[in-house]
This record gives C-alpha cells, structure tokens and sequence, in this order.
C-alpha cells in the first residue's frame, strides 16, 4: 500500500537536544559577525575575524561495532585527537559532521565536545560549542527485505540505509549560535517512491522494477537522514540543511546507489525551490512543503558526487550547483592540487578542477574528488571559502597527511557568509 503520509516517532528527536532549549524563531534582520576569535591565524586556518563561518567535515568518526566510538571516545583516542584539532584550527561557527555514529543517550557527543573540542589539541586553542543536534539514521535499521537481492536477508546491504548496526555514520550538527529545536525538520521517514519522477531502479536483465511494491513500502529516500536545522543568528534565523547521501557506488549495473544518490541530493533542490515544486515533501511530524520563500540557509555535507568525475548518476550534484536559489563558493586549497599532481593515476585522467577536491580517494580509481560542499541561498554574501588540505610543507600537513590517514579521506569545507 502506498504511504503518503509518515508514521509519527518520538524516537526522531530523542536525546537531539544537547545544549540549551530551543527559542522561537527569529524576526528577519541581518546576520551579524560571528563571536569574536583573537587567536593568531595560521594560513591553513584562516579563523574568520567577523561574518559567519559555516563548515562541513567528514571526519570518519565510525567503528565497526555499535557502542564502540563511546568506548575509543571515553579515552584518549589519536584520530578523535586529530580531527578535533582540524576543527580548531578551522573554528567554524557551525559544523556538521558526518560519518559519527549516532547513539540514542547522544554520549559520543558529549564526550567529543567535553574530551576533545574543549581541550587544545596540538598547537590550536579550545574550542566550545554550546549547542548541538543529532537523531537517529537509517543506517543498519533492518529492513526485513533483501534489498540487494542477491538471495539472502539480512546484513549491510539490506538495512534502510547500508550499515552494520543502526546509527553508524551518522550525523551531528554543532553550533556557537542558539539552535532552535522546536522547529528543527528531519526527513528520516520520507520514502523514495512518494518523489514525482523518483528515479527507481530496474532489473537491467529484466526491465522490471529492482524493488517490490512491498519493499518500496518502507524504503526511504534519505540513506541516513535529511534535516532542516534553524539556527539562530542574532536577529535572523538560518538553516542549516544537513544530509549524507547514499555513496553512488558498491552496487551493479541497476545502479540502485547512483540514482538514490541522485534523488537524495534532488531532495534538497525541491526543498530549496518551494512552492509546487515542494508540495509533495512531508517531514517526520507530518509537515508538508519545503523551506519559506527567502529564508537564509547554507546546504551542509558529503553529498558522494562530483560535478565532473566519478560515477554518479548523471547531473547529480549539478541539481544544487546549477539551482538559482544556490551559490556555489567553490572553495579550493593548495594541498588538493599539490596531492592530485603527486599521485597521479586516476587523477591524471581527470577533467575536473583537482584544487576544488575535498577527498583523497584510492589514485587507481576513482582518484580524488569534490564531494563535500558547503552551498549556501543566494540572500547570503559569500566572504570566502576553504578547503582544510595544508599542502605538503605547511606545517598543518601532518593533521590530514597520507594514506592511512591520521583523521580522515575527506577534508573539512568552510564558507565564510554576511547578509546583502
């Protein structure tokens, strides 16, 4: 049977709220400067002086077993070391981060921010960040189907969303600024089949569907979750629009991951547009539409695609790049194309800018990409943009460094923004 309307769960926002209640939202009015932040710059860092700085870091903050990333946290673990110092040096206002395992108590956060982010790390200052959301994922829910069908049920490949255990790479947004829970949105629920023109797989071998209607029942759209996180920035409101989708790989020639991929980025094009073109869009409490007409956001993640290399399904990412509702900082480092050159293989062959890369991917394939992005409304003045990837003989280098990496393949992304 076809659902048009969510199941309503308390689990959503269970333990999402980390640091003070939220405030109702604010009356239009300019984005102020940021707090104040007198620490010396480095030239990796570039800590903003005043505007708001915005960041999105895949720091692979994921164990293999569930309850294992507050056990590595309750101590002194090295890469949570080192990716706390990353974010230190960077000293975004608001950051989310992907790829941290989600854990209903939300203790992983406490013990990030307590443990790490509120101790100096390395040669950078302490960090504090009041407030933060987190709820639950898709990743390695069950789904009771063999969504890969390859015979069996059961395991990774068959959750809601691929994972080992329910909450691995999940997501966290942290925040100086007040968040403003009440009217936070999460998307967990949403299923694929409710997008107009979803773009389902089918059996290359048989041209019928990939899913059963059974199936397509409770599949969602988002591999983890989409969620609308209002933040409060002096008089004006914010919104952070967070998601990971679904990588556009690990699959066969269906491409069931490609075109998730594709309609999870999608999401946030409709959602952006409003209107119509949002009218078919419920939340997990059972709002429907997307975001007001002239609302301040900034698109927050690692969206798995690449505007000119890789295999993502067709346009991917260019439904956010090209939007006229979206700008595009296209922020840039000196160590992605420094990596890119020294590397070589797969990036050699590749057309797209290697200063734009966010991700030091396998050199035989698919080389280094861009796919984390920091996007933020065209009603936002871009400042400046970064890519945390210190080339080799910048000190800094030793926090991203080679493969195996000290904190993660991907990079951390910054976009500096005031209002017009």
């Amino acid at each position: 049977m076809r659902r048009t309307a969510p199941r309503t769960t308390s689990l959503v926002l269970a333990a999402a709220l980390l640091g003070s209640g939220g405030a109702a939202v604010a009356t239009p009015g300019p984005v102020p400067d940021g707090p104040a932040d007198t620490r010396a710059d480095h030239p990796a860092s570039s800590a903003p002086r005043n505007g708001l700085r915005v960041a999105t870091y895949n720091l692979s903050l994921n164990r293999a077993a569930q309850g294992q990333l507050v056990t590595d946290l309750s101590g002194g673990d090295e890469q949570a070391r080192t990716v706390a110092e990353v974010i230190q040096h960077a000293r975004p206002d608001i950051v989310l981060l992907n790829e941290f395992d989600h854990d209903d108590a939300g203790e992983a956060v406490r013990l990030f921010r307590e443990n790490y982010l509120e101790t100096p790390q390395g040669d950078a200052d302490a960090i504090t960040y009041p407030y933060a959301f987190t709820a639950p994922v898709n990743t390695g829910v069950p789904s009771g189907f063999d969504l890969n069908n390859d015979g069996t049920v059961g395991g990774g490949d068959d959750a809601l969303g691929f994972g080992l255990f329910p909450g691995q790479y999940g997501m966290v947004v942290l925040s100086r600024y007040p968040i403003d829970t009440r009217n936070v949105r999460t998307f967990q629920h949403f299923l694929w089949r409710d997008m107009p023109g979803a773009a389902l797989p089918t059996d290359p071998s048989t041209g019928e569907p990939w899913y059963t209607n059974e199936e397509l029942d409770v599949l969602p759209l988002s591999s983890k979750s989409h969620w609308d996180v209002p933040v409060q920035v002096g008089h004006r409101t914010v919104h952070v629009l967070a998601a990971h989708p679904t990588p556009p790989s690990f699959d066969g020639a269906e491409d069931r991951n490609g075109r998730r991929n594709h309609d999870e980025i999608r999401f946030w094009a409709d959602y952006v547009a409003g209107g119509r073109t949002a009218s078919y869009i419920y939340d997990d409490d059972g709002g429907r539409g997307g975001l007001r007409r002239g609302a301040p956001f900034v698109i927050l993640g690692d969206y798995n695609a690449d505007p000119a290399d890789g295999d993502s399904y067709d346009g991917a990412i260019h439904q956010l790049l090209d939007s006229r509702r979206i700008q595009d900082p296209r922020a840039t480092s000196d160590g992605a194309a420094e990596a890119a050159a020294l590397q070589g293989g797969a990036n050699l062959t590749q057309t797209g800018d290697p200063a734009l890369d966010t991700a030091d991917f396998a050199d035989t394939a698919p080389g280094n990409l861009r796919v984390d992005y920091t996007l933020p409304s065209r009603n936002l003045r871009i400042r400046d943009a970064g890519v945390f990837w210190p080339a080799a003989d910048d000190p800094l280098s030793r926090l991203t460094g080679e493969y195996p990496f000290p904190s993660s393949d991907h990079r951390l992304v910054w976009v500096d923004i005031r209002a017009r």
